[in-house]
């Protein structure tokens, strides 16, 4: 890689040996991926749960930050974490899980990290913006960002993101190219959702369409302006079922008002989706109908999500587990306009700072007997399985009603 004057003195040493660390390693990510420099980068969000982390890794991020060097040049922030202390109790989740949350929280906040703990942070924190080269960890945050929003980042693996934050910079290859930005797969789609399930289940669809992560489709036949939340959930299941990191709405998306903008007059279209592939990929996920707990994640729940649950949730009487997990900017809200007190009211709990299968699922199953497990996420049932759920797709207010009979209808 062509290194600059400063990237050249940080791989000397003259910033320390933390970011000398960080940017070999992104010179060993570059060069792997053929970059032939580094682009400056404005924010970094690090995707680094106990669960992946292990032993090992939290080693190695302690030794990053027992150097007490600065830390962080730029915003950097965090992905979910793998509890809400105040509630890993009611997880069964053991001593020594807590234990290292609390030293991988130590570890980030001497490295000058945010301790944000959020999935969501383009709607919670700062939105990136069109053009904006930044360095995102969790799948579902990179795809919004580059498809909704228009900012350029690759999926950075943990060590990657820290490394961007400890440098300001990042390896240039992938989506902060923009000749990687234009459409390789045309889609036509005949029938718009409308509900958060449905848009999950039609991402699902274009996810296994698309089938790698260099693919990048576009996609006509959207027949409204669809809200943050229905976005949220369409990206997230196709990064979940596909690996993409970036799509295009004609009409809609920033970067393809018109479908010669990103290319796609110059593709046949591929394949055309209606309902009937929406529920086909729903019916993969339709078990018994008996079940052991609702959950309510991946992503994390906005405000708004929470306004629409809560509603449902009024005057309830649940005899099975519901789990609502939201990030921690958007819980003291939740609190504030009394949502978490008729959720809570029902028998449900509201978790912050979490994420469901990244809060070692396998072990709260078998800790908790759960394993049907009913939820409106398609991400969410794409991962579970295995973790060792029997996961089911269902609408927000089918799985409330799960929650109150034991069994989806």
């Amino acid at each position: 890689m062509i290194l600059d004057d400063e990237e050249q003195a940080i791989l000397g040493g003259a910033l320390g040996v933390v970011a000398q660390t960080a940017i070999g390693h992104q010179i060993a990510v570059g060069d792997f991926f053929g970059a032939k420099d580094f682009v400056p980068v404005t924010q970094a969000h690090i995707m680094a749960d106990t669960e992946s982390l292990g032993q090992a890794g939290m080693q190695w991020l302690e030794r990053l930050a027992d150097a007490q060097e600065g830390g962080v040049r730029i915003p950097t922030i965090t992905d979910p974490r793998g509890t809400d202390f105040s509630k890993a109790g009611d997880l069964g989740q053991a001593d020594w899980m807590l234990e290292l949350e609390r030293r991988a929280i130590s570890a980030f906040e001497r490295l000058g990290v945010g301790m944000t703990d959020t999935c969501i942070n383009y709607q919670t924190v700062l939105a990136a913006t069109r053009g904006e080269h930044v360095a995102f960890g969790d799948t579902g945050v990179v795809i919004y960002s580059n498809s909704v929003g228009g900012a350029r980042s690759n999926f950075e693996g943990g060590p990657s993101a820290l490394s961007a934050g400890l440098t300001g910079r990042t390896p240039r290859y992938g989506y902060h190219l923009d000749a990687s930005r234009q459409a390789t797969l045309r889609i036509r789609v005949g029938w718009t959702p409308r509900a958060l399930d449905d848009w999950g289940a039609l991402g699902g669809v274009i996810g296994r369409l698309a089938g790698n992560y260099w693919a990048v489709p576009v996609i006509e036949g959207i027949d409204t302006a669809p809200t943050s939340d229905e976005l949220k959930h369409f990206g997230a299941a196709m990064a979940s079922f596909g690996s993409t990191a970036l799509y295009h709405l004609v009409g809609i998306t920033p970067e393809a008002f018109t479908l010669k903008d990103v290319g796609g007059d110059r593709l046949p279209v591929a394949h055309r989706i209606g309902q009937a592939e929406v529920a086909a990929l729903r019916s993969g996920y339709a078990g018994a109908k008996d079940i052991d707990v609702v959950v309510f994640s991946a992503p994390q729940l906005s405000i708004y999500e929470l306004r629409q649950l809560a509603a449902l949730c009024k005057g309830r009487s649940f005899r099975r587990p519901l789990l609502a997990i939201t990030s921690p900017q958007v819980k003291p809200d939740c609190d504030r306009f009394g949502y978490t007190r008729i959720i809570e009211s029902a028998g449900g709990m509201v978790l912050s700072g979490m994420c469901f299968y990244q809060s070692y699922a396998r072990e709260m199953s078998q800790a908790k007997g759960w394993k049907r497990l009913a939820t409106n996420s398609a991400k969410l049932v794409n991962i579970l399985g295995g973790y060792g759920y029997a996961p089911m797709l269902a609408s927000m207010q089918e799985c409330v009603d799960a929650a109150e009979a034991g069994e989806l209808k």
